[in-house]
Parts: C-alpha cells; structure tokens; sequence
C-alpha cells in the first residue's frame, strides 16, 4: 500500500500548521546577507524510498545551507583520508556552542567533531589538500550537484562575501588550530573554501535530493550508484544524531529521533534510514542555533509517521 498519500497530507498539514505558528524564533544576525531573510518563511520535503516527492510550503525557495553542508564535505574528505581524517578531528558531541574556542583550547587543537565549526574547518582543509581553493571548491559544488541530480545549484556570492567580512572567529578557530598543526594549508585558502561551501543555496527539495543516499546505505537511489559504503553512511548518520545540532543535539535526539544535521540558515536535513530523506526550513533558529520551527515540523512528522529510530 502506497504511503504516498499520508505523506502527502501530513506534509501539507504540518506547512499549514508552521505558517499559522506565532512563535518563529530569531533569525540569525551575525552574518549580515543572513539577517535580511523573511522568518515567515517555511519549507518541507519528503522524498521516501520509491522517490516520490511530498512538499509543502516554500519547498522550492532556496536558502543558505549554511552548516548542512558539513555532512557533505564530511563525506567528501572520509572519502579522500579514510578513517586518518579521524586523527584530526573527533566524533564526539561539544555540549559547547558551534564556534567556541574554549573547548579547542583545552584539547590541543583538535576539534572535538567535523560539524562544530572549528572541526569542519578542519574537514575542508583536508579536501584543499593537493588543490588550488577553486579547485576544492569546484569539487564540492559538483559532489552536491550529483547528489541532488541538478546543476543549478549555485553559491550565493553575496552570503559568502557577507561570511568573509565577519568571519573573525572563524579565523581565530582557524589560526589556532594552525598552530597545532591541524591545518595544514594556508589559513586563508582554508577558510575561504570553508566559506564558500556554507554559502550553497539549496531549496527543500534539492537538499532532501542530495541526502537521499544516507538513507539507503550509501546508494543513491535515483541513479543506483554507490555513494559511500553501508557502513560509512551508517557511522555519517551517527555522528549526524549526536553532533548534528550543536549543543542542542541531545534535544534534538530525544524530540525527533532521527540524523539530523541543522545550519543557521534554518535548513535541516535529516534522515529516517530505509524510509525517507527530509529537509525542511524556516528561518527562526532557536537559542542554539538550529530552526525553531524545523525542530518542531520534524518532531511532529515522526510522531505520524513512527519514523524514529528508537521506536514508534
């Protein structure tokens, strides 16, 4: 029996229920380009395991995927260093904000995983390593096009310059683990990839697309080509539980009970393994940084759906 038209009805239900909602949280101001997005917005796409697409709400607007893009260098640089990417950057969660330096600091300049930023930083110099920025950029740009099928996909210019301007922390992250010997590039084309990879705009549909292959053990049903091995998309969607909501992951896993991984753009992906692949967006984030309303869609729609990995 055909699940499409439940997913139909509950996706339209839940944007109809998010655009209604009063409380939308706040969007985030640190990055300038950011700022200006209208936190009416909300977007949601289900794309299950025949590919059948529910979408609702804004699921065609694109945004800036800001932090979602970490799963895919992650997966582009255990893809160049294997498990030595391991010696670089942890798998643990932070329970600390996303750009802390405090906790770099107290472990010698190794971050404690790839989707705070300090560690995704990490992660992006390993894929510069051996290329010209352009050259990493170009990599990354086109893996995310082939995921999702579509070569629109583009970077916003003005987020990314908007990211250069502000991005002292970032820098500071980057410099101090330079230090360490963590990075192993120029500092400046590190971050300048790093930025520009945060940059991606991406609509709903694109990215529910793209992630696709964690939900079916490392294949890519639209084309039927491997992406990652079974077991890599597996330990990917673990540390996407754990890590992949900053300081607030933990709530994340207890409400929802899928992967997630969150970006201050308000996009988050995430994953119900063997079912679907979703994303969803509205702008608000909450006090950690991942989307008020996001949050709130997903844990409702697993509630429907009895998609949590931990049981109905």
């Amino acid at each position: 029996m055909s699940l499409r038209p439940d997913l139909d009805l509950i996706v339209q239900e839940l944007a109809d229920e998010m655009r209604r909602r009063p409380d939308r949280g706040e969007v985030a101001t640190y990055i300038p380009e950011l700022a200006r997005v209208d936190p009416s917005a909300f977007g949601m796409v289900v794309i299950d395991a025949d590919g059948r697409v529910s979408a609702g709400g804004d699921s065609d607007a694109p945004f800036s995927i800001q932090s979602v893009s970490k799963v895919f260098t992650l997966t582009l640089a255990l893809g160049k260093a294997g498990d030595r990417l391991w010696r670089r950057v942890g798998r643990e969660p932070s329970g600390s904000p996303f750009n802390s330096i405090v906790q770099l600091e107290r472990e010698q300049g190794v971050p404690r995983n790839p989707f705070i930023n300090a560690g995704a930083i990490a992660v992006t110099d390993a894929i510069v390593s051996g290329h010209q920025p352009r050259e990493a950029l170009g990599e990354i740009l086109r893996f995310m096009q082939f995921l999702a099928d579509d070569d629109t996909i583009a970077i916003d210019e003005a987020v990314a310059a908007s990211e250069q301007r502000t991005g002292f922390r970032n820098a500071a992250l980057a410099n101090y683990m330079k230090s360490f010997g963590v990075i192993e590039n120029p500092v400046d084309y590190t971050l300048g990839v790093y930025f520009h990879h945060c940059a991606i705009a991406m609509s709903c549909r694109q990215l529910a697309m793209a992630g696709r292959f964690l939900a079916h053990s490392g294949v890519q049903p639209s084309t039927g080509r491997s992406v990652v091995t079974p077991e890599r998309a597996r330990r990917i969607n673990a540390i996407m539980l754990t890590c992949g909501h900053y300081d607030g992951s933990g709530d994340f896993a207890y409400r929802v009970g899928l992967p997630g991984k969150s970006g201050v753009g308000g996009g988050i992906l995430a994953v119900a393994p063997g079912k679907a692949s979703i994303a969803v967006w509205s702008p608000g984030l909450d006090a950690s940084g991942n989307s008020h309303l996001g949050r709130i869609a997903l844990e409702a729609l697993v509630k429907r759906t009895g998609w949590s990995i931990f049981g109905v």
